[in-house]
C-alpha cells in the first residue's frame, strides 16, 4: 500500500506478511530458555507450563484425575508464550522496518550544501544540491519548511519545528534552535 500523501513512501499494515511470516517463527526460536531469561515473567510462565506439562504426561501415563482439565490449562499456558513471543517478534519486526526506511530515506535525500556559509568568498548565498551521502562532517546545509534534514547535526542559525515522530515516536513536534536546542536528526523540518 502507498501512502497518499507521499508516493514514494509504503505504508505497512498491521499484518504485512514480510513481518508476519518471520515473527511465527521468531516466536518458536524465542521459547529457549536462554531468550525468555531477559522477560522474568515469561521465563516463569515457561517453567510452569513445562513442569504443567510433565506433569500432565506423567499422569497421562499413570492414570491420574482430572486430565481434561489439566490439558485445557497446558493449552493456554503454551498459547500464551507463543502468542507473547510473537507479539515480541512483531514489534522487533516492524521497528527493524521503520530503520531501514530510514536509512533508505537518507540515501534518497537531498541537501542544499552552502558552497561559502561565511560569505569570505563574496558567495554565501550559493546554494548546490548533492546527496546527503556526498555530507562531510562541518559542511553547512540549508534546510527549509517541508525538507528533509538530510543528515545530523546542529541548528547554527534560525528557529524550526520539527517532526522526530520517527525516531522519538513523539506525535507532537519539537522545537530547535541555534541555542540550547539545536540538536536534530534526519527528520522532517514542518516549519520556520
Amino acid at each position: 500500500m502507498k501512502d497518499r500523501t507521499n508516493p514514494r513512501r509504503s505504508v505497512s499494515s498491521l499484518f504485512d506478511p514480510a513481518i508476519i511470516v518471520p515473527a511465527i517463527g521468531d516466536s518458536f526460536r524465542k521459547l529457549h530458555p536462554r531468550n525468555l531469561v531477559r522477560n522474568p515473567v515469561m521465563f516463569v510462565v515457561e517453567i510452569v507450563t513445562v513442569l504443567t506439562t510433565v506433569l500432565y504426561v506423567r499422569d497421562l501415563l499413570v492414570g491420574g484425575e482430572g486430565l481434561k482439565f489439566t490439558f485445557q490449562i497446558i493449552v493456554w499456558l503454551w498459547i500464551t508464550l507463543l502468542f507473547a513471543n510473537f507479539a515480541e517478534a512483531v514489534a522487533e519486526g516492524r521497528g527493524k522496518a521503520q530503520a531501514a526506511t530510514l536509512r533508505k530515506a537518507r540515501t534518497d535525500t537531498r541537501a542544499k550544501r552552502l558552497i561559502d556559509p561565511n560569505g569570505k568568498s563574496g558567495m554565501k548565498d550559493v546554494i548546490e544540491g548533492v546527496s546527503a551521502i556526498d555530507l562531510e562532517p562541518g559542511d553547512v546545509v540549508l534546510v527549509e519548511a517541508g525538507d528533509l534534514i538530510p543528515s545530523d547535526g546542529d541548528v547554527i542559525e534560525g528557529v524550526a519545528s520539527i517532526n522526530e515522530s520517527a525516531i522519538t515516536g513523539e506525535s507532537a513536534p519539537v522545537v530547535r534552535d541555534s541555542g540550547d536546542r539545536s540538536a536534530v536528526t534526519g527528520t522532517r523540518v514542518l516549519s520556520d
